[in-house]
């Protein structure tokens, strides 16, 4: 078969089908009865998470194709407006199962277990009074009514904000006749109140919604007024940034300007109340300049992702997973000198079932080590008070060399990164943003060490970000070592981010946009040669997304030529597995749980001379051609065995994995009657936790 034949539309998934399929997986672990039920409510909240940002860049960026004229299809044939059709009747379904789960499901078992959201309906009078007092005292005085008409246009409504469409009747003080107006609920205060559980009447944990407080006392807002009725709704705009790179002089102010766009940019979605009148919602589509396709009414508060609050509110153990301890490995649990440590050996950390401690301590000891010369590292997303950002300051202040490549576009934390860059700036640490057009996406830190008569490289290189609270939520891994090619490595790397001037060749590390697609291609070109001629033929992947079409055909003509394939892909995948003659020996598993699967991971049997490496890249056009990643080799065979056995544990789980079927669809394991119950992430922090 050649490459045109591999290029049929009928063998690729679309992505945007794919991603709301991955978010569906994530909503059925909140139908999971054998989660804990807080767990249950917390991954209902990241469901809705999750589609506000499929909202806000995919499906904007669709938008804005049509508004271009674009109908140019991808590697799946599908046209922009095929795809939005597409989307508009999978989300609907998805948005459908949200707020049914969340009504005859979650509140009902919250409920059995004293954990009450209380509808205005229900409330007591001293609830009631008190709830009154609520309102006059933290809300009344910060909310500024908008009455419309010609003298006060319709407001510019904020990115997911909650506000209220309210009908009036009667005249007011100016004579003017009662028509609409818009409250907009303070930002500042949440959207899930506790009524204090000391008063009589109340339950440890009863809550009511801001949205029920509002809509109780709306009248006040308005004196003298009838109010006929009031709606709550939240509009979802374009959340993603343009920047012109041909005219940036400065990519820190250009950020900041962009970053105030982004609040208010083109509207993309409409969540109104279930029960809104026909000609509120039409009044609104029109004034959003929206199609009913856009619209969705939902039975419940329109900003669901707002109960993530109660999980934080609610200290019950028994409702949520087991605590843990990360591991701490033997040697780093006695060996208070890291350089010394990682001239005998390298160390691997799989977080979060080992600790994240070790790499700021890494960079603590760096910083306070007089023959350390020289830090330099990148940050994608650290983290507000983060230690890390707190060693390299520190490194700063002593007098060393510090460079930070920090990447301003990391997209919903561009605010905090811009503050990090003044922070560390004003520490005296040399601070740049990247590559303007390729995102900074590698995580690396390189330091320059004096010993004797030559310098020394020490570096830690990883799949996840820099980034204490993530660290304990995503599975990553990061590799210490002392290997001179790799630190000769990092230090060409940091020469291109930092200055200017030719690629030179790496010695060991595969590198975006450069190397890595390419060595890719060769290395899975290779696994399908060896299989053809007999000999030891296997690829193991892991990562988040598998986009890249050539990779995708790469793949194809692998597993074609005898290649045993196993890809474990969390999210997006348009490779279709199992189809007749072209992707038989292709197996496609996502595992979701309770962390956040992060890893990449790619193996290759190379003839019996296995080769493994960890990245910063996901099998995505982005990662391999718009952003600087960084793809390490795993050269200890006792590394590798490791990292190897875990990567089988996940080929054995059969409670937390999802089989890719031809099809698009996802079919979830179960353990048989005779078969152990199986999970990934259990076997892992049994075996690597304290």
């Amino acid at each position: 078969m050649d490459d045109a034949d591999l290029q049929r539309p009928e063998l690729y998934i679309n992505r945007e089908l794919s991603q709301l399929q991955f978010n569906r997986r994530v909503l059925e672990q909140a139908m999971d009865g054998s989660n804990p039920l807080l767990e249950r409510l917390r991954f209902l909240c990241i469901s809705c998470t999750n589609l506000d940002e499929f909202f806000e860049i995919r499906v904007a960026g669709l938008k804005q194709k049509l508004e271009l004229g674009s109908s140019q299809a991808g590697p799946d044939g599908m046209s922009p407006q095929e795809i939005l059709k597409a989307i508009n009747l999978h989300a609907r379904e998805l948005v459908a199962e949200q707020y049914r789960l969340l009504n005859e499901v979650l509140i009902p078992a919250l409920a059995g277990e004293d954990i009450h959201f209380i509808r205005r309906g229900d409330w007591s009078a001293t609830q009631t009074a008190w709830l009154h007092d609520f309102f006059r005292h933290h809300l009344f005085p910060v909310i500024s009514p908008l009455g419309l008409d010609p003298a006060h246009p319709f407001p510019r409504i904020l990115n997911k904000s909650l506000n209220f469409i309210v009908s009036l009747k009667g005249r007011d003080a100016f004579g003017r006749s009662g028509g609409m107006a818009v409250v907009q609920a303070p930002r500042a205060l949440p959207r899930i109140i506790q009524l204090p559980p000391e008063e009589k009447g109340n339950g440890p944990h009863d809550y009511v919604f801001l949205t029920s407080i509002i809509h109780a006392w709306v009248d006040e807002l308005f004196p003298g007024m009838k109010v006929e009725g009031s709606w709550q709704f939240r509009v979802t705009r374009n959340s993603d940034l343009f920047l012109d790179e041909e005219e940036i002089d400065d990519l820190l102010r250009a950020m900041e300007g962009e970053l105030e766009s982004r609040r208010y940019g083109d509207e993309v979605r409409l969540e109104v109340a279930h029960n809104c009148p026909e000609e509120i919602i039409s009044y609104l589509l029109g004034q959003f300049g929206l199609e009913r396709d856009d619209l969705y009414q939902v039975n419940g508060p329109v900003n669901l992702n707002r109960l993530q609050a109660v999980y934080d509110l609610v200290d019950r153990a028994d409702l949520k997973y087991p605590p843990f301890t990360p591991g701490l490995q033997e040697p780093l649990a006695h060996e208070t000198d890291m350089f010394e440590l990682l001239r005998r050996r390298d160390i691997l950390l799989h977080h979060p079932y080992e600790s994240f401690v070790p790499v700021i301590d890494f960079l603590r000891q760096a910083a306070a080590d007089p023959q350390v010369l020289a830090i330099k590292q990148t940050l994608y997303r650290t983290g507000a008070d983060s230690p890390v950002v707190s060693a390299l300051v520190s490194a700063a202040r002593a007098g060393k060399e510090v460079t930070v490549v920090i990447e301003l576009r990391a997209r919903f934390d561009e605010q905090e990164n811009i503050t990090l860059a003044n922070r560390l700036q004003k520490a005296g640490a040399h601070v740049v943003y990247g590559v303007v057009g390729y995102k900074t996406h590698a995580k690396m830190i390189l330091v320059v060490r004096r010993e004797g008569e030559q310098l020394r490289h020490y570096a830690h290189l990883g799949t996840g970000n820099y980034h204490p609270r993530t660290t304990r939520l995503y599975t990553d891994y990061g590799l210490f070592t002392s290997d001179p090619e790799i630190g000769e490595d990092l230090h060409g790397i940091f020469l291109q981010l930092t200055s200017m001037g030719k690629v030179s060749k790496l010695n060991r590390l595969l590198q975006s946009p450069f190397t890595l697609h390419a060595a890719l291609l060769k290395k899975i070109e290779r696994e399908a040669r060896n299989a053809r001629r007999g000999k030891p033929a296997r690829i193991i992947a892991k990562f988040n997304a598998l986009v890249e079409p050539q990779i995708i055909r790469a793949l194809y003509r692998a597993s074609m030529a005898g290649v045993e394939i196993d890809l474990i892909v969390r999210g997006i995948c348009c490779l279709r597995p199992g189809l007749a003659g072209i992707s038989e020996r292709i197996r496609v598993r996502s595992i979701v749980g309770r962390f956040l699967e992060h890893t990449r991971v790619y193996f290759f049997e190379n003839g019996g001379d296995p080769e493994l490496y960890c990245s910063s890249a996901d099998w995505m056009n982005r990662n391999m051609f718009h952003r600087v990643e960084v793809a390490f080799p795993i050269e200890s065979r006792k590394l590798r065995n490791r990292i190897m056995r875990e990567l089988q544990c996940y080929l054995e789980d059969n409670t937390q994995a999802w089989l890719l079927q031809s099809d698009g669809g996802y079919h979830r394991l179960v353990p048989g009657k005779r078969e152990e119950p199986r999970s990934a992430q259990q076997m892992l922090l049994e075996k690597l936790a304290g």
